[in-house]
């Protein structure tokens, strides 16, 4: 991946952490406005789960809930 080229980077980038802080720092410590991302919505506690076909959702990491914040590539917005 070409440090400064932005086509090769994922439209979206979601990180999760098990406390508030770690994911708030994110954005800054990985320079993601240089990158060209900003951060889509609240940084949130969230419980994931994961549906297969038609079947019912199954907890992610045992039921734990994570703040997940969402990066979005901005030359990705319509």
């Amino acid at each position: 991946m070409a440090e400064n080229s932005t086509e090769d980077l994922p439209e979206r980038i979601t990180v999760l952490a098990k406390d508030f802080t770690p994911a708030a720092m994110e954005f800054h410590r990985r320079n993601m406005s240089e990158k060209g991302y900003r951060m889509e919505g609240q940084i949130v506690s969230r419980q994931f789960q994961m549906i297969e076909g038609m079947g019912a959702p199954t907890n992610l990491f045992e039921g734990t809930e994570y703040y997940a914040v969402t990066f979005v590539r901005k030359s990705a917005e319509g």
